[in-house]
């Protein structure tokens, strides 16, 4: 008997980060839709999975026996790539390195601060929260520098970089000078077709 996974959780931007990489990996899922508004983050059979209450979660099951869980986004996002080589990390380290390189640079310059602006702002610390969005913003604009000589992120081809990159753009993609970024444009608008990021926005999408 073949193991199964699932991915439970919602449509943010985390949740969408791990359901893009299993869809690039190549990896059958059941996406769990856990409803955040009705709370069932906190129901006991979401905590039993991640005490902590958050989302995602991935689960690999065999029959009855849970194999593992994990449940951090950027965990099931190296899981999906090292479930799938040469699809979401380049063989070569110097390649890869940089793929890692971009990949970080996206999770501390950008998506760290939005976090952080986002829990100021709900404390009603608006002046801070404006602060750290503008910190957000222009890390974004140095992105362009990535995209200027290669297709994507980390290089020619597509990474766990363009992941990170794409989903966190695209819930700012308003707020983002596109007409003085015109490889960043480029690159937004061709990862925006790409048939698993469309698929991992809609994973957790109500039927």
């Amino acid at each position: 008997m073949n193991s199964i996974l699932e991915l439970h959780g919602a449509p943010t931007g985390n949740c969408i980060r791990a359901a893009i990489a299993l869809e690039e990996a190549g990896l059958a899922y059941t996406a769990r839709l856990v409803d955040l508004s009705k709370g069932q983050h906190q129901g006991a059979d979401h905590l039993s999975l991640n005490p902590a209450g958050k989302v995602p979660v991935l689960v690999e099951r065999k029959g009855d026996e849970t194999l593992f869980v994990l449940t951090q986004s950027n965990a099931i996002i190296f899981y999906a790539a090292e479930k799938a080589p040469e699809r979401l990390l380049p063989i070569a380290a110097d390649h890869r390195a940089t793929v890692y390189e971009r990949f970080f640079f996206f999770l501390t310059d950008v998506i760290a601060p939005s976090h952080s602006a986002f829990f100021l702002r709900g404390q009603g610390l608006s002046d801070g929260s404006a602060r750290l969005v503008e910190r957000m913003l222009s890390s974004i604009e140095m992105a362009e520098q990535f995209v200027s000589a290669d297709a994507y992120m980390g290089g020619s081809c597509f990474s766990i970089a363009d992941i990170a990159a794409y989903s966190i753009m695209s819930s700012v993609d308003t707020d983002i000078p596109w007409d003085r970024l015109p490889n960043l444009r480029r690159w937004y608008e061709m990862v925006s077709v790409r048939p698993s990021v469309v698929r991992g926005f809609q994973a957790f999408s109500p039927q």
